[in-house]
């Protein structure tokens, strides 16, 4: 966003005083009132002012569009026996997967939005209130008909994922016409990211928001089903700046299966270039990841040794601080780093979101993996 030296002025008077009129600016500045309209038409074409009443636009502000729910985690004290009841502990906390990458962007210093859909009970005030605290902001919030969403994981004794039930009908309620009143947010936003929890429409409706002012947009699969229901949004008809599959959410993407070679990896990740996707990154759980870049060729990253205390979350933080860094100016393999890093320190707490998520923690953890080019 380049701005002519006026521009800056007239945005700077705006930061003094955001109520000011323009006439008001260009007494401070020493021009005229019909100038000064003519810069702000400019700043609002540019995104630096959003809409009525020169609301600034916040640098590097991040705008995530998805799933906000009650986690509800228990973890086994023993190897899982199937088909009875097992000795365990349970923990509740705030999550959802666009929930939980606000959060840590808000922890790592990003400002941030998140836009989703809580129910109007008990469940939705603390979730709303525990998000809040931390820094993100909620006020595109829908509140739902349907109950507060909920996610209920099982985990084995070493902390690895059993199997999770999701509840998310107020997810899936959220529509185009919920998002329409953040359209402005959006469609100036420095970076959105959208989780696979959104339903089609909903997901192209934020897409060809985004699309007119060039915003980058980042979209998470999530699981499975969802990432084979995402598929055909992958038109090569819009311009996507990242997707970030596991193996198996690759697979739906691109409609078939892929194992794990370096050859039918690259042929799959080339679908999505061929599809309108600049950067694939692909977790490959303990392997690290496939970073790939349209034209720019393809990174392997090893992922940092961990202690696993619990993985929920984990790709959530990497993808969190992935978007982090990006907007403070790294560049996309170092980026994908940082995230990895941010991902280690988290499956090392039984947090879902690590409450002392801080930039110097991360870049204190962050120890540099072994690459390889192709």
């Amino acid at each position: 966003m380049m701005l002519t030296r006026r521009e800056r002025e007239v945005l700077a008077s705006l930061r003094r005083d955001p109520l000011a009129g323009a006439q008001a600016i260009a007494d401070a500045l020493g021009t005229t009132r019909a100038a000064v309209n003519v810069h702000l038409s400019n700043l609002g074409k540019k995104g630096a002012i959003l809409g009525r009443g020169y609301i600034l636009r916040q640098e590097h502000a991040v705008v995530v569009i998805g799933g906000a729910n009650v986690d509800v985690k228990v973890r086994c004290l023993a190897p899982v026996a199937y088909h009875t009841s097992n000795p365990g502990r349970s923990h509740t906390s705030p999550g959802g997967v666009a929930r939980n990458i606000a959060e840590n962007l808000a922890r790592l210093g990003t400002p941030t939005h998140l836009i989703a859909a809580v129910g109007q009970d008990p469940a939705g005030e603390r979730l709303l209130s525990e998000t809040r605290a931390t820094g993100v902001r909620i006020d595109h919030v829908h509140r739902s008909t349907h109950p507060t969403g909920t996610y209920t994981a099982v985990l084995d004794a070493d902390g690895d994922l059993v199997v999770a039930i999701a509840d998310m009908a107020a997810t899936d309620g959220l529509s185009p016409e919920h998002l329409h009143p953040a359209r402005e947010l959006i469609g100036h936003a420095s970076m959105l990211v959208l989780d696979g929890n959104l339903s089609a429409q909903a997901l192209a409706y934020a897409l060809d928001i985004a699309a007119p002012t060039s915003v980058q947009t980042l979209i998470d699969p999530v699981s499975v089903p969802k990432a084979a229901l995402l598929a055909p949004l992958f038109s090569g008809e819009r311009t996507v700046f990242a997707v970030t599959p596991n193996l198996a959410e690759l697979g739906a993407l691109v409609g078939r299966r892929v194992d794990g070679g370096d050859g039918e990896l690259i042929r799959a990740v080339a679908v999505l270039h061929e599809r309108g996707v600049q950067h694939v990154w692909v977790r490959l759980g303990e392997r690290g990841s496939l970073l790939s870049t349209l034209g720019e060729g393809r990174h392997f990253l090893d992922a940092p040794p961990a202690e696993v205390h619990d993985v929920t979350g984990a790709g959530d933080a990497m993808l969190g601080a992935f978007v982090h860094a990006l907007l403070t100016g790294a560049d996309p393999v170092d980026a994908a780093r940082y995230g990895h890093a941010a991902a280690a320190l988290t499956v090392a707490t039984p947090a879902t979101v690590r409450p002392d998520l801080t930039p110097r923690l991360v870049e204190d953890a962050l120890n540099a993996p072994l690459r390889r080019t192709t």
